[in-house]
């Protein structure tokens, strides 16, 4: 089933008076919010208590968490000790995701630095395989882990590049954040078909069940010549995208994903928005 929610909390969260991660469940709940997304990105400072904590106000809610993992993972660094960090990085997320009783972890896969776009791209295939090594030893196996495409011209996370990333083994499922693709293409999403002419290619690449359920971030995103440059809300109408031409496309191709919302500061209201708009959409007409 298709799941709506934010990325973290909201200024309305706090807004209401509340403090705590675990508030967020019945936050979600209040709102109609089918998941969230909990964010390490600035590292995984967490206790195992305060993770179950969490993961048992969520699963009380009946509300599904997914974890963000740290922002600074670079598997294209040409430092192998810098690398090891980045399995790290993961590995620490993917055991907090597992206390929290969750089953999605999204990571950026990598920045292109001083190589070549395809030494780059290679080195992160090479550590990639590497890391699906550890997922497997350490048990995770089990977990959907997301690399992500990304909104700067200089980072690693072309569709393409994450369509690659995936066909390294079934562990690996598509984070799409469609704000991302528009900011690097500089307003390439504005059509129905726009939208799901990439759909349509991942299905081609990956098969339709490793797509189904794939995840997704989305908000509208200022962008320049190198790309992405800040989230926005959903009142901007100049940079986009637009919601509603992909919940058609969704729709048409019968896909069911797990939708975050990572507008700057309204993610819930616009997680309500695109859930408002999901439900509107009639393909039969």
């Amino acid at each position: 089933m298709i799941k709506f929610g934010p990325s973290g909390n909201c200024e309305l969260f706090y807004a209401e008076g509340n403090k705590h991660t675990e508030q967020a469940a019945e936050f979600c709940v209040k709102y109609k919010l089918d998941c969230y997304e909990y964010s390490f990105g600035r590292g995984v400072h967490l206790s195992e208590s305060k993770a179950i904590s969490i993961g048992e106000a969520f699963s009380k809610a009946n509300v599904e968490i997914s974890v963000h993992a740290p922002y600074f993972i670079n598997f294209a660094n040409p430092s192998d000790e810098a690398a090891q960090k980045s399995y790290g990085y993961v590995l620490d997320s993917a055991k907090f995701l597992k206390l929290f009783g969750g089953e999605r972890l999204v990571f950026h896969p990598a920045a292109q630095g001083k190589a070549t776009r395809e030494e780059a791209v290679k080195k992160t295939c090479d550590r990639l395989k590497i890391l699906r090594d550890y997922i497997y030893l350490n048990g995770y196996e089990n977990l959907k882990f997301c690399p992500e495409t990304m909104g700067k011209i200089a980072q690693i996370g072309t569709l393409e590049e994450v369509v690659e990333f995936c066909k390294i083994d079934k562990c690996f499922t598509p984070a799409v954040d469609f704000g991302h693709i528009n900011a690097r293409e500089q307003g390439s999403l504005k059509t129905v078909a726009d939208y799901q002419s990439r759909l349509e290619y991942m299905i081609a690449e990956l098969g339709y069940e490793r797509v189904k359920n794939f995840h997704v971030h989305f908000s509208k995103i200022m962008y320049g010549g190198r790309g992405e440059i800040k989230h926005l809300t959903f009142e901007d109408d100049i940079y986009g995208p637009e919601f509603e031409p992909l919940a058609i496309a969704l729709k048409n191709l019968k896909l069911e994903p797990y939708i975050v919302s990572e507008s700057a500061g309204t993610q819930a209201q616009d997680a309500c928005e695109m859930k408002r708009i999901y439900n509107s959409v009639d393909i039969s007409l």
